[in-house]
């Protein structure tokens, strides 16, 4: 079960709003390049996030380039999930892999500052603050795995290859 604040974002949030590209120097400095993460897209959201906070989307949120450092300095800067209308296949699947639960539903009714419940197994998204639960879908069994142990070098690590 996740509980947090969220942080409202629009559509078509890309990779670059997520880590701006003056910062790609940083790459080999994750802890600096986190203090950096939405920058572009919200100047006072480092200041401001907690862990356990939210960010959601709405369409096509994680564009552009395949960069693993995107999501993984969401994580590092506290974010629990990310819910979004719709997500690049590519940022999902390297949020996964890190560890970030990445949640496709309908956000129109999630505002800035809404206080939300997900729960990933049973796939819903309780909003604290305004009422209502959405459905997300269930999140297959492997997938919780990996989400549980943190990414999927950890769960490797942990399990082998072979209980994917």
């Amino acid at each position: 079960m996740l509980t947090g604040r969220v942080f409202r974002f629009g559509d078509n949030v890309s990779t670059d709003h997520i880590i701006p590209g003056r910062y790609t120097y940083l790459r080999s400095n994750l802890p600096e390049l986190a203090k950096h993460v939405m920058e572009d897209a919200d100047a006072t959201f480092v200041s401001r996030v907690k862990p356990g906070d939210f960010i959601v989307g709405g369409n096509n949120f994680g564009l552009g380039s395949s960069r693993e450092h995107a999501p993984l300095v969401i994580k590092m800067a506290g974010v629990s999930a990310i819910l979004a209308k719709s997500v690049a296949r590519i940022f999902f699947r390297n949020a996964i892999n890190l560890g970030l639960p990445v949640l496709v539903c309908d956000t129109d009714g999630i505002k800035d500052g809404d206080e939300l419940r997900v729960d990933l197994e049973a796939g819903t998204v309780t909003n604290l603050t305004g009422g209502g639960q959405l459905a997300f879908g269930r999140i297959p069994g492997v997938m919780l795995r990996i989400l549980a142990e943190g990414g999927l070098l950890p769960y490797i690590g942990k399990h082998g290859n072979f209980n994917l």
